[in-house]
């Protein structure tokens, strides 16, 4: 069999159109996380790829919560698969706070609205139209595809991606890298420039409960052992700590990229860093996120009568740590605690880093540079965390990259789990072509 890819086919105006179609149809299934499940959503897409000729596999991890796996035939069958993921449930939303309705999948100024438009149905749909063009045409991309829609990566991934690398890892086997969210969104510049920042970190996440326990009494009386009163004191320690900076590699190649582009003599190993920063402006402020370890009181539960003391009182937070500095993210809030107060884990997941190398990252650069000659790919550590997490524990090689070309005066990062998310639909269309052109080089 021949191992030469075929020549490039663009991507057709059918695939740009149905993008956008598909997108509003993807929307229009209300697949918020816990309220409701993928199952029908999942049906659709196993329908949208046997249109194109595409065999897939639905997986259910519990009565609804379902997965689709499809593989691509590549040109070259000697080289390991590329796995192009993507969920399918969304968060909820509140109707009362939109301009549209959240599940209408409505079309307005040059946007397609709704809940997921860009979290993210909006790449489920290039993922479909460019797999349906890709048959269509009868292309080969240049490896094997294997193509995950997958569920509940809003609230973990327990019954998608987890699940699968646990109880089906055979779905991907020859599997050797992988891309998904977290990456490929362009970032204004300046007036003409954008970035492109293409995840290989990942921060780690340590969600814990703290728990309280003092002496419970009357409201009325002195409590020099009130649970209500320690745990608040261990919050604010913890909400008012500022962690020290920490610059991991992907942080450090994009600000000094920003700073080259920028015309910038930027010392990164400097004292005063935060003075160094600023005169990155506006992307040292989109930065920040990624500097150094996080933790943020977020919920706190306690008694049950006013006039009550109570014995008990818990609370949540939302840690994060950066590649290689988990052990200072736990050090530092186990010497915040007061002695009475507790720590258990709520979710507790890995860090991710990858290099910036390699024949996948140069395809990645060249189909962002071939769609927009004005753009930067630079590496990217994403402050959150996705499905990625639970692909490295099969030794797959993670990225984020979705191919999204963002008008400036957007406000990207706002929209995830906002009012009014919305994707514009040459978006959409340029997520195709630059897709096409990945899995023709990648």
């Amino acid at each position: 069999m021949s191992t030469t890819a075929p020549a490039p086919v663009p991507a057709s105006e059918e695939a740009q159109r149905e993008v956008v179609e598909l997108c509003a149809e993807l929307i229009r299934f209300d697949t918020s996380n816990p309220t409701s499940d993928e199952r029908a959503c999942a049906d659709r897409v196993v329908e949208l790829l046997a249109e194109a000729g595409v065999d897939s596999e639905l997986v259910e991890s519990a009565p609804g919560r379902a997965n689709v796996v499809a593989r691509i035939p590549g040109a070259d069958p000697a080289r390991g698969a590329l796995l192009v993921h993507g969920h399918l449930d969304v968060v909820p939303a509140d109707p009362a706070e939109w301009r549209v309705p959240p599940f209408s999948g409505e079309i307005r100024d040059g946007y397609l609205w709704g809940r997921g438009a860009i979290d993210m149905k909006d790449t489920v749909a290039v993922m479909l139209a460019t797999a349906r063009h890709f048959a269509r045409t009868g292309t080969r991309p240049a490896r094997e595809i294997v193509l995950a829609f997958l569920a509940d990566e809003e609230a973990g991934g327990r019954f998608g991606a987890h699940w699968l690398v646990e109880h089906r890892p055979d779905l991907f086997a020859g599997v050797t890298e992988a891309i998904g969210e977290g990456g490929g969104f362009s970032y204004a510049l300046d007036d003409t420039r954008r970035l492109y920042p293409i995840e290989n970190a990942q921060r780690g996440m340590a969600w814990m409960e703290l728990t309280a326990d003092g002496r419970a009494g009357h409201g009325s009386s002195p409590n020099d052992e009130n649970a209500v009163t320690d745990l608040a004191e261990t919050l604010t320690r913890i909400g008012r700590h500022t962690f020290p900076v920490r610059l991991i590699e992907p942080v450090r190649a994009l600000l000094a990229e920003a700073a080259r582009l920028q015309g910038v003599d930027l010392d990164l190993d400097a004292e005063d860093l935060d003075a160094e920063l600023a005169k990155l402006g506006h992307v040292a402020d989109f930065m920040q996120v990624v500097l150094r370890n996080s933790a943020n009181p977020t919920m706190f539960t306690a008694g049950y009568q006013t006039n009550v003391i109570p014995g008990r009182a818990t609370a949540r937070v939302d840690g994060r740590f950066l590649p290689g500095h988990e052990q200072e993210l736990l050090d530092t809030i186990d010497a915040l605690l007061l002695p009475s107060v507790s720590r258990r884990w709520v979710n507790h997941d890995i860090a991710m880093e990858t290099s910036f190398d390699g024949p996948l990252v140069d395809a990645m650069c060249a189909a962002v540079r071939a769609e927009d000659p004005d753009g930067h790919p630079v590496p990217y550590c994403n402050p959150g965390g996705t499905d990625a997490k639970a692909f490295t524990k099969l030794g797959i090689r993670c990225f984020g990259f979705k191919g999204l070309k963002l008008p400036h005066d957007l406000d990207y990062g706002r929209l995830f789990h906002g009012v009014d998310e919305r994707v514009p639909l040459e978006g959409l269309r340029f997520g195709v072509r630059v897709m096409t052109r990945l899995w023709q080089d990648c």
